[in-house]
């Protein structure tokens, strides 16, 4: 072979695996959608899933929402007082933490604690041999764990952005109201105002795409780790990587289209 065949291969690898695994992760939602209205229903193991992924995650989404919002409170005044304008923070903040960066930060958190552990407990039962051990027992894997783990990441992720909008909003009304002295009926009348139900759900159908897109990417690197303790270690960290940059680049895209698709 020659080296400029050589050369040409080694730049190709890296682009076709991206290709292969992206295929991989769409096969993989095609099986859930498959197995995931077909008995045997499992209810008890779809709630399991559901408190680890939105009641575990509980804290610190209240956490990092509350300062993203006490830091977007202290900077939208800083910067709207130059042209006495800081009664307009609380809107820009609502609307902020709705669009962008309610259901991002949500997500690269959840992404972060829950896709990570999806990752590292499927890899583990893939390595000692458990996944087999479904087989032998006809249980479909796909349908036990990852079925579960995807309607719970699409059920669940929405419904911690909207928590951490909650305590955002709250954490920059205390910084920009008690702290800096903006008016608190100008802070919640401009809210109510220049915020719209438009807004709320645009951010909430990202946050469905982005917890189904974490909770696939996390099941699919864990059910295919190979390589003993230490692949499990690389599918947690592929897992968390390429489900955080996934996230961002598809915040983009569908940023892209809902714009496109809003009536103006």
């Amino acid at each position: 072979m020659s080296l400029v065949l050589r050369v040409i291969l080694a730049a190709l690898k890296t682009p076709l695996r991206a290709l292969e695994a992206f295929g991989e992760v769409f096969v993989l939602l095609a099986q859930t959608l498959l197995w995931g209205f077909r008995r045997p229903f499992r209810p008890v193991v779809f709630f399991e899933a559901l408190e680890f992924v939105g009641v575990g995650s509980i804290l610190i989404i209240a956490l990092v929402g509350t300062f993203t919002g006490m830091v977007i409170g202290l900077q939208g005044v800083e910067a709207m007082r130059r042209v006495n304008a800081e009664s307009f923070v609380g809107s820009g903040v609502a609307v902020s933490l709705c669009r962008e960066l309610g259901p991002v930060l949500t997500a690269l958190m959840i992404t972060g604690r829950a896709a990570s552990a999806m990752a590292t407990e499927l890899g583990s039962m893939r390595i000692t041999e458990q996944i087999d051990a479904l087989h032998t027992m006809a249980v479909n894997p796909i349908q036990y764990l990852v079925v579960p783990r995807v309607f719970a990441g699409l059920v669940m992720v929405p419904i911690m952005t909207m928590l951490f909008i909650l305590v955002g909003m709250f954490g920059a009304y205390g910084v920009a109201v008690w702290y800096k002295g903006v008016d608190p009926g100008q802070f919640w009348a401009n809210v109510q105002w220049y915020t719209d139900p438009s807004d709320v759900v645009q951010g909430l159908i990202k946050a469905a795409v982005f917890g189904l897109a974490l909770a696939l990417i996390g099941c699919h690197q864990g059910y295919n780790a190979s390589g003993g303790a230490k692949g499990v270690g690389m599918a947690t960290t592929r897992a968390v990587v390429v489900a955080s940059v996934a996230i961002l680049v598809m915040d983009y895209f569908l940023t892209d289209i809902i714009l496109a698709l809003t009536p103006r």
